[in-house]
């Protein structure tokens, strides 16, 4: 059964086959939790919210409608509004703790510059996390995902041309929170 397409293994989920729906499950999972985790910070809450985006798929399953939309986009919508709500239900924003997903893929050879280059990740995800919800959404979809413009506006209801433009924008929010932050901190 998993040599089904997308599309069979959806048209099938909608029918109420919940083999078809694993299927759909395995395919998404790993880039709406990344999704998540990117948008909270915390390990734990994205493994919450991830459960409760495909709960909630899989409880509204019959009665998707192809609009034409991949399954994912779908998906990542759900994700944005259970990770608003998480935002909302919080009041406050979190910062992004060093784990497991931000250590550094290779060994380094020196402790010092395997500091230095974590303390400009957390740095970069922290002024990151101070940009509007959508162009963090607009952030993780290009950089994280590695989604084309075209699919991130998909995914968040507007045109390419509307993203070239909300990227270009979010770019130069973002230099300018770095500018802001090497002359607070002198690195």
């Amino acid at each position: 059964m998993t040599d089904l397409t997308d599309e069979e293994a959806l048209e099938r989920a909608i029918q109420g086959d919940t083999d078809a729906f694993s299927i759909l499950y395995e395919r998404n999972v790993g880039r709406i939790y990344n999704y998540i985790f990117y948008r909270t910070g915390n390990v734990h809450e994205a493994e919450d919210l991830t459960a409760r985006v495909f709960y909630r798929a899989l409880s509204h399953m019959k009665t998707y409608r192809d609009e034409g939309l991949p399954l994912a986009a779908w998906l990542y919508r759900i994700a944005h509004n259970l990770v608003a709500n998480w935002h909302r239900d919080n009041h406050r924003r979190q910062e992004v703790p060093l784990d497991d997903h931000l250590q550094l893929q290779a060994r380094v050879e020196h402790l010092e510059t395997a500091l230095e280059i974590n303390q400009d990740k957390e740095t970069l995800l922290r002024l990151i996390r101070k940009l509007p919800e959508e162009r963090q959404q607009l952030i993780i979809l290009k950089f994280v995902e590695g989604l084309s413009n075209a699919e991130v506006g998909t995914i968040m209801g507007r045109s390419e041309g509307a993203i070239k433009s909300l990227y270009h924008r979010t770019l130069l929010s973002l230099r300018d929170y770095i500018d802001a932050d090497v002359k607070k901190t002198g690195r």
